[in-house]
């Protein structure tokens, strides 16, 4: 469960052979649990990125504080980054559902991936809609025939070590993650950090949006 606090699953009305991994913070963040052991993951609900103008809810991990996600001097999304976190274990992504700009923004950066456009984007806020009931059937077809083709796909995987830039839309992070020796200031909303691998990419910014001084049990 990765949305917002990650506890939005009825986890109750879900088949008893399911797990679902909840709440935050997670080292590997939304492909908490993935391993070498997955033939296949895919991605449900998705949104396009940050630095993409068109698609609903556009952002990247944070809509409130990032302003664009780099990795090796590319603008990247939340699929792009978790693809490239699950191709660190040599996972590769086969569908991708939600709306009509994401389906493409994903294809564009990960291959002929299985699409299931739920909505076509009007705008940030707004969108022409399929209902639940529809939504549901055509994710099912579209799992099936991802399935049915996964020898197709292959994992994306980034050169290593991996550089992450990331810019915030407002300037304090910046000032004060400069102050660790890892990490470089780049211009005034701006850092740059580089990782050994994806593992050590998702765990940084897993710190930069959750750790907060004040954090309490």
């Amino acid at each position: 469960d990765s949305h917002g606090n990650g506890e939005n699953l009825l986890i109750e009305k879900l088949p008893v052979k399911v797990t679902v991994v909840r709440s935050w913070p997670r080292p590997l963040m939304m492909m908490q649990g993935i391993d070498e052991t997955f033939d296949g993951a895919i991605f449900l609900g998705y949104h396009t990125g940050t630095s993409n103008s068109e698609g609903v809810r556009a952002h990247t991990i944070s809509s409130a504080r990032l302003a664009e996600v780099r990795l090796n001097g590319s603008p990247v999304s939340e699929a792009v980054i978790n693809a490239a976190i699950a191709g660190h274990f040599n996972v590769p992504i086969i569908m991708v559902s939600g709306d009509d700009a994401v389906v493409r923004e994903t294809r564009s950066a990960l291959g002929d991936v299985e699409g299931a456009i739920v909505k076509w984007s009007y705008g940030f806020h707004s969108a022409r809609t399929l209902t639940p009931v529809a939504a549901y059937s055509l994710i099912r077809e579209g799992v099936k025939k991802a399935i049915a083709r996964i020898k197709d796909f292959k994992p994306f995987k980034l050169k290593t070590p991996v550089q992450l830039d990331v810019r915030f839309k407002n300037y304090r992070p910046a000032e004060v993650l400069a102050y660790l020796p890892i990490v470089e200031r780049t211009d005034s909303h701006s850092i740059k950090y580089s990782g050994k691998d994806m593992v050590e990419v998702s765990k940084f910014i897993q710190f930069i949006t959750t750790y907060e001084p004040g954090l309490e049990p």
